[in-house]
């Protein structure tokens, strides 16, 4: 079954295909620098750490001192990996820092 985002659109189905296209590290660098801000780069990079260390069960307090997000960031991602699109669970499946469930 299909998943029905709720910002699908043309552009945003093109970015996705740009970022599927990326090959290495090397061109992911290039391509988030020319389009993302250096801040915005290390907004989406603190999410994801926090995503993995609320999964290996780090308390709020540990997780903000250690990244520095707000504990507003740090629930909303609790949410999302709960409550989510399982976007933060596909990806850390994949990275292997989540078991996959078997059902």
């Amino acid at each position: 079954m299909a998943y029905n985002s709720k910002i699908k659109s043309k552009q945003v189905d093109e970015l996705f295909e740009a970022v599927l296209a990326l090959e290495n590290l090397d061109e992911c660098y290039r391509f988030f620098e020319d389009i993302c801000t250096i801040k915005e780069i290390q907004a989406i990079a603190q999410r994801l750490e926090v995503a993995k260390l609320l999964i290996a069960d780090n308390t709020y307090n540990h997780i903000e001192e250690v990244t520095g997000a707000s504990t507003a960031t740090i629930s909303r991602i609790n949410r999302a990996l709960n409550y989510g699109a399982d976007g933060y669970n596909i990806v850390l499946k994949r990275l292997g820092y989540m078991e996959d469930d078997k059902e």
